[in-house]
């Protein structure tokens, strides 16, 4: 038997202007998206922003439906729509912000597992790491590939 070990680096930011400028567009964008939250039932307001390869910026909002599961996360939502706008384009980051009734908590909200493997397909599909910033209201998350908040990607297909 040989014991191994996984590590997850990421940096951590305490507001917003300490990140690039590109980001802190991205992030922006990100809580600008949790506005167009439906969230009736949990209350829960989720913006994603992602940044394609030519720059353009694609939002997206968690979407709750009374019929569970029929609604999708915010991640989700910008990454489909990223894709069905720019089909021929990669996505090299994604931020993403949450809260109750929209008012942003205090450490950042992270993805669902099957958001995860969404960004994992079109990270794998790029060929090249993509980003994920993860916003709160004291601290802000930023990895640099989505390798590092789901190991070992179920990519055996």
């Amino acid at each position: 038997m040989n014991e191994k070990e996984i590590v997850i680096n990421f940096q951590e930011f305490k507001s917003l202007e300490e990140l690039n400028a590109e980001d802190r567009e991205l992030a922006g964008a990100a809580l600008d998206a949790m506005r167009n939250a439906y969230a009736p039932y949990s209350h829960f307001h989720v913006g994603a922003a992602v940044r394609m390869s030519n720059g353009q910026i694609v939002r997206g909002a968690n979407q709750e439906n009374a019929a569970f599961p029929s609604g999708l996360c915010a991640e989700r939502t910008a990454m489909f729509a990223a894709s069905a706008k720019y089909p021929d384009r990669d996505m090299t980051s994604l931020a993403l912000a949450g809260g109750v009734h929209g008012r942003l908590t205090d450490r950042p909200a992270t993805p669902c597992g099957a958001c995860r493997q969404v960004m994992a397909q079109y990270q794998t599909k790029a060929g090249k790491p993509m980003s994920v910033i993860m916003i709160g209201a004291s601290k802000i998350w930023k990895f640099e590939k989505v390798d590092d908040i789901l190991p070992l990607i179920f990519n055996s297909i």
